[in-house]
């Protein structure tokens, strides 16, 4: 996806068309999203934006769904999260980040949550971020996500996940060296 000529981050022209055109069928089949918000506009600020475009592009790639949630009342630029039903299954089997990678000693999974949110140019979801988007629908009723873990926990050796179970919204904790097959993360972009 790297136009490895320039080393930038950048989509050709007709895979911006071809996401571009994903992420408007998106937003107008799911307006209880971003209600009182105009694609038109959307799509004005992710033109001018070639990187978060291959941002999202990654978001897509790896099974998130990226939709507009919000948009930051300071800067006015649009908030997309991962919008995919369960944690997006190309970012699944990863500890928490690259001191836990590290630290294991054995069985290592291929990457960390940080990380890859780092390379896709995303962050990953806070506990508050992500409470927000259950207020949008049902999400991971079969997964779990990691979500940012408050450094004084990190420091301890600990992070953060969360799950929908029993329609009610779960924060747990497990040692950020820990993967599963079910538990991946969610990220966010701002354009």
């Amino acid at each position: 996806m790297n136009n490895m000529t320039t080393g930038k981050k950048e989509l050709s022209p007709e895979q911006n068309e071809k996401l571009l055109s994903v992420l408007k069928l998106r937003f107008e089949k799911d307006m209880n999203r971003h209600k009182g918000f105009e694609w038109a506009k959307v799509q004005v600020r992710l033109e001018a934006n070639t990187e978060k475009l291959w941002s999202l592009n990654e978001m897509e790639r790896t099974g998130g769904e990226p939709d507009v949630v919000d948009q930051d009342k300071k800067t006015n630029e649009y908030i997309f999260y991962d919008c995919a039903s369960e944690s997006p299954k190309g970012r699944r089997n990863v500890c928490y980040d690259r001191a836990a990678l590290e630290s294991r000693k054995g069985h290592k999974p291929e990457n960390s949550a940080v990380d890859m949110a780092s390379a896709m140019g995303i962050e990953l979801l806070t506990e508050e971020q992500y409470r927000e988007l259950q207020k949008l629908g049902k999400f991971d009723t079969k997964t779990s996500s990691w979500v940012k873990t408050p450094a004084e926990i990190r420091k301890l050796g600990g992070a953060l996940f969360c799950d929908r179970r029993f329609d009610h919204v779960f924060v747990y904790h497990n040692n950020a060296e820990s993967y599963y097959s079910s538990r991946g993360f969610r990220g966010l972009i701002k354009v």
